[in-house]
């Protein structure tokens, strides 16, 4: 957005109109947390109400209903990373599908799982687990703030290395790795490149065939504007059928979805990712995943990352011409996507003010963390900064 727009994004959608319609909730708050929670837009609320309305009256709903909701949640989110449906497995959380991923590759004992240190927990306690089959975790030291990349390929080459586990955008610095590159550099050794995507998905684009990952794991309730307990899975097409599910349940084998014959036991897992899928899933709660992920469909994946990438740029060059200010987000906009970290002195007091404030943001690993999504607007974007400012002025 220029300088002064408040509403309309330079990526050609109004923002101000878009929160007005589905995002009035959040009142006069100026919200910049989509990285710790997202809100839900209004649709998404109404698809939860009318959920409810149904399961008072549990006769009422459908079979195909139940079925249609969730196989709409995998086409959806498919769409979203540039994958097919038959890839996606839904899950509960980022955790369920890092787990997947630990558990179903076929690890033998010996191998090594590299990831950078700084890594979110999600991403390291699952790989730390397999220490019980005798793989072990190799933590790359960072450069600075950020995951060093090179050290990354170069450990790659490190003897019995069978997969790299990254965050595609860090949840404490922002920094959004080169997936491409780390992608090729895994192809060319024959690792697997298992990725977490919470903090990505959402607010930039991505097409994980065409950057070579192997599993990518996204938990819905941040940037995907949906329930907690609701997320995905993606699991390489050409991998799903090689893998055995680490725990088994009911809906996993071929003919589950024929309630007429479930003790025709049948231990034959489906041919498609949902083999992945355990159990029951909450029904209610991917109707409203689904109300959401059309609405980001609606506004278009590259102009929601546009704009994103809009008011992350304003906080960028902010931090870069404050004194006192040290920007710990790569200015570069192909390393970063809708998170920002600064750090000051006294960051937990500048914390505090802008809660007072009613901006809302997070305080991670001891600096101040904003993430403006879809449906913030520049002016609000200002508002956060001015505060910031005042701040600033006042301890100088």
């Amino acid at each position: 957005p220029r300088a002064g727009d408040g509403g309309v994004s330079a990526a050609g959608f109004d923002a101000s109109a878009l929160r007005a319609a589905e995002f009035s909730a959040l009142g006069d708050d100026v919200y910049l947390n989509s990285a710790s929670t997202g809100p839900y837009p209004a649709r998404a609320r109404a698809a939860l109400d009318e959920w409810t309305r149904l399961r008072a009256a549990p006769h009422s709903i459908s079979l195909e209903l139940q079925l249609g909701t969730l196989a709409r949640a995998r086409e959806l989110a498919a769409r979203l990373i540039g994958a097919g449906a038959d890839e996606i497995a839904l899950a509960p959380n980022t955790s369920d599908g890092i787990n997947l991923a630990a558990r179903a590759l076929p690890f033998r004992p010996g191998d090594v799982v590299v990831a950078s240190d700084g890594e979110f927990p999600a991403n390291v306690y699952p790989w730390m687990a397999l220490a019980d089959r005798d793989v072990r975790l190799d933590l790359v030291p960072r450069r600075g703030d950020l995951p060093d990349e090179d050290a990354l390929v170069a450990a790659l080459d490190r003897p019995g290395v069978r997969a790299l586990a990254v965050s595609w955008v860090s949840f404490s610095t922002g920094y959004r790795v080169d997936l491409a590159r780390l992608g090729r550099a895994c192809r060319e050794r024959g690792a697997w490149l298992v990725v977490d995507g919470i903090q990505g998905v959402g607010a930039a684009e991505i097409d994980v065939r065409a950057c070579g990952v192997d599993v990518l794991a996204c938990g819905a309730q941040k940037w995907l504007l949906s329930p907690w307990g609701t997320g995905f899975t993606y699991v390489r097409r050409e991998l799903v059928g090689q893998l055995r599910p680490p725990a088994a349940g009911w809906l996993q084998v071929r003919g589950a979805d024929d309630f007429s014959r479930l003790t025709d036991y049948d231990l034959t897992w489906r041919d498609d990712a949902r083999r992945f899928e355990v159990g029951t899933l909450p029904y209610q709660d991917y109707g409203a995943v689904c109300a959401s992920l059309e609405l980001l469909l609606e506004l278009g994946v590259a102009r929601v990352a546009a704009h994103v990438r809009a008011l992350a740029d304003r906080i960028v060059q902010w931090s870069e011409s404050t004194p006192g200010v040290r920007l710990v987000t790569p200015a570069e906009p192909e390393r970063r996507a809708g998170i920002v970290t600064i750090a000051v002195d006294g960051a937990q007091s500048l914390s505090d003010r802008l809660t007072a404030a009613g901006v809302v943001h997070s305080f991670r690993e001891g600096a101040i963390r904003l993430a403006p999504h879809c449906f913030n607007t520049a002016a609000e974007v200002d508002r956060a900064l001015e505060t910031m400012e005042s701040a600033a002025v006042g301890r100088r």
